[in-house]
């Protein structure tokens, strides 16, 4: 899900698909559209480019995780998981969360409490400036996520992030959210809600909020719920906001590489690749990509796309490629904002950096019908070529889709944390 706040926090987009019933469930770059049959477009798809074709190496050394696309929870197609453990800091109790959403446009890391049932009465509920209990509103496109902020030990791979902050989602009454949350649409509290058991936001910033949660004039997301309720917008110190666990590794911390398989355009049932921690510090994640280009502080950054300027970013957390073209039908009835074109199509973007880098990115469309098949039961769950309409006009988000047979490199964010450098992605 693709959030609202652009300079705080920010994760993927999805469309939910069950059974007959697909149904929006976040944001991505989209707006109004044509209608069109679900059931009339091409399989051929001859006339398309090859599709990226990089194997992810083996996970196998300490800074490597197995990610996993299938099912999943929910099943929702593209949505890629890994492993995570979760402890109570200074060697307390730990419980392994398995369905965590690799998401490189977010940052930090949220938990539906019911995955941290084992563990959850020992953490303790980190407190506020003034001593109410710190609970954070993550607002989306689609909805937002309430819960308290507690610190806890995490282990991906055989990476530690030692006491950072995160959230548990859904562990606070419905009556506590207060209407400044609720007006963002519906509460998501459970894995269903969210296709997953918890997001694993790794992108460029080392915080949700930064300095904007700092400023009592632009903090928008954290709480304080004296006893537990009553809960008021609150200032929140960047050391105590929910963190991305990537910047807190002793050694592999300035980066990660997401390498996913590469697939057929006719889309698989499941799939695997490595998420790989840091870059340039270990013999197995040296830099080899050929386009890099540096972005800004949430990982945005420029392209030129369908004769017009939009922004962009890469993000793992959307299942689809989502951008706008009244060109191509929506697919409709069970399939929604799915795009469904008569026949596959081909689309290429100028891209260009916040340091005036330049490159490309090539991607291609199928019809979402001819994916799922016409009762959107054909059993596959790993798509590169799935893209839809919805959210902003002005963006294009490249989603999972891009991902599959690249290796796509995020860069943290170290000036922020007193370092050199600047956030990067390339691939």
């Amino acid at each position: 899900m693709h959030t609202s706040f652009l300079h705080c926090l920010r994760h993927g987009a999805f469309l939910l698909l069950t059974a007959l019933a697909v149904s929006v469930a976040a944001c991505g770059g989209g707006g109004g559209g044509g209608s069109g049959s679900n059931n009339s477009s091409s399989t051929d798809t001859s006339s398309l480019p090859p599709a990226p074709s990089q194997q992810p190496i083996v996970a196998a050394a300490a800074n490597t995780v197995t990610v996993s696309v299938g099912t999943g929870v929910a099943n929702v197609p593209n949505i890629p998981t890994v492993s995570v453990t979760v402890c109570v800091p200074n060697g307390g109790p730990c419980t392994v969360v398995n369905n965590m959403q690799v998401d490189t446009a977010s940052f930090g890391i949220r938990i539906v409490s019911s995955a941290l049932s084992s563990i959850l009465s020992t953490l303790p509920v980190n407190a506020a400036s003034n001593g109410g209990a710190l609970a954070e509103c993550a607002a989306f496109a689609d909805g937002f996520t309430w819960g308290t902020v507690r610190n806890v030990d995490v282990k991906i791979g055989g990476e530690t992030a030692s006491a950072i902050p995160i959230q548990v989602i859904g562990d606070l009454p419905a009556s506590t959210v207060p209407g400044t949350c609720s007006v963002n649409g519906p509460q998501q509290s459970t894995a269903s809600d969210l296709g997953a058991n918890g997001i694993l936001g790794i992108g460029v910033a080392p915080w949700d909020c930064g300095a904007t949660c700092v400023n009592s004039a632009t903090s928008t997301n954290y709480y304080s719920c004296p006893g537990g309720t009553n809960c008021n917008k609150t200032t929140v110190a960047t050391s105590q906001q929910v963190a991305n666990p990537v910047p807190h590794f002793p050694v592999d911390n300035n980066g990660i590489i997401l390498q996913m398989q590469p697939l057929s355009y006719n889309g698989a049932s499941s799939a695997t690749g490595t998420l790989v921690f840091g870059i340039n510090t270990q013999s197995n994640n040296t830099n080899t990509a050929t386009q890099r280009f540096q972005t800004n502080s949430v990982g945005d950054f420029s392209a030129t796309f369908n004769n017009r300027l939009v922004g962009t970013f890469l993000d793992s957390g959307s299942n689809a490629l989502f951008f706008t073209d009244n060109s191509l039908p929506q697919c409709g009835g069970s399939l929604g904002t799915f795009y469904c074109p008569l026949s596959p199509q081909t689309f290429n973007a100028a891209l260009t950096g916040a340091d005036g880098s330049s490159g490309s990115a090539t991607f291609s469309v199928v019809s979402a019908a001819a994916l799922f098949g016409a009762n959107g039961n054909k059993g596959n769950f790993a798509f590169n070529d799935l893209a839809g309409q919805f959210g902003s006009t002005s963006t294009l988000d490249l989603g999972l889709p891009f991902f599959y047979g690249r290796y796509v490199y995020v860069g943290q964010d170290m000036a922020a944390t007193g370092g050199t450098q600047l956030p990067f992605v390339a691939f």
